[in-house]
């Protein structure tokens, strides 16, 4: 793993999905002619993300695999339009079913690995259980796939964080004046009483490909049961590791083991191309 974030090309534009405009960085490794028939990593950010929260990681990963790479803001953050009203209860059913999607379709992606943080990750669950023939592999950090009373302490601890510390002041670097309907929707939404019996379990059988799922030991926002449960219930190949020592953002809180696992597990797909 040789390779540094400096070794790849970027470049932002804009695609249209479902009336929405994305907001979408690719990226080029350096080293373009080895990326040839290489899936292209498409990174899904968190409840509170943006295409800049994943830092340098995407590059780093990209420069290291060889592979182009694709991050996004999704609908309602960053760059990307703006979203109307607060979100559906199946807000990430619909991210799955719709918009990412599209996306792979609109950049002519045939194998893509979905990395996938927070609800980034849940969604490459979904989407791999529904669009089975372009996903060659899903990394699912920190996924949620039920809510759980330590998830609904963590949100309560973040609103907290966002009322009366700097939470907000960090966040709105990245979302601007929509910082308050980001952060707003998310807490609302896990926090509403109609939401405490969202489950996404029964839509993980139809997950075939080989998923890592990672979680950190100390996640503030689920139990290592988040983990137990996606092993046990994809169809596919699946690996499922808890890692000691960090919370919930796995690849900034522990980067040199989750570079290293992610590195490994991508390297593991390219056979099934």
């Amino acid at each position: 793993m040789n390779q540094t974030a400096t070794d790849v090309s970027q470049r932002i534009f804009y695609t249209q999905v479902a009336g929405c405009r994305l907001r979408v960085k690719g990226i080029e490794p350096a080293i373009s002619a080895q990326s040839f028939q290489k899936p292209t990593l498409v990174f899904l950010h968190e409840g509170l993300g943006c295409i800049e929260l994943w830092r340098d990681f995407p590059e780093t990963i990209c420069a290291a695999t060889a592979c182009t790479g694709l991050v996004y803001d999704r609908k309602g953050y960053g760059g990307s339009d703006p979203y109307g009203g607060p979100w559906p209860l199946d807000y990430l059913r619909k991210e799955s079913k719709v918009y990412l999607p599209g996306l792979l379709k609109n950049c002519d992606l045939e194998h893509a690995v979905l990395i996938g943080h927070s609800d980034g990750g849940t969604i490459g669950l979904l989407t791999a259980a529904c669009n089975s023939s372009r996903v060659l592999g899903v990394i699912a950090e920190a996924a949620h796939i039920f809510v759980e009373a330590v998830t609904l302490t963590g949100i309560r601890n973040a609103i907290e964080a966002y009322e009366t510390g700097d939470l907000k002041s960090r966040l709105a670097r990245f979302h601007g004046e929509n910082t308050e309907n980001v952060f707003r929707r998310w807490a609302d939404r896990w926090l509403s009483p109609d939401f405490f019996d969202w489950n996404i379990e029964a839509y993980l059988p139809e997950v075939a490909c080989p998923v890592l799922a990672l979680q950190g030991e100390n996640d503030a926002y689920g139990t290592a049961a988040q983990l137990q449960g996606i092993a046990a219930g994809v169809s596919g190949p699946v690996e499922a590791k808890l890692l000691p020592g960090c919370g919930h953002v796995p690849h900034v809180q522990a980067r040199r083991v989750v570079l290293k696992e992610m590195i490994r597990f991508i390297h593991s797909l390219l056979h099934r191309l």
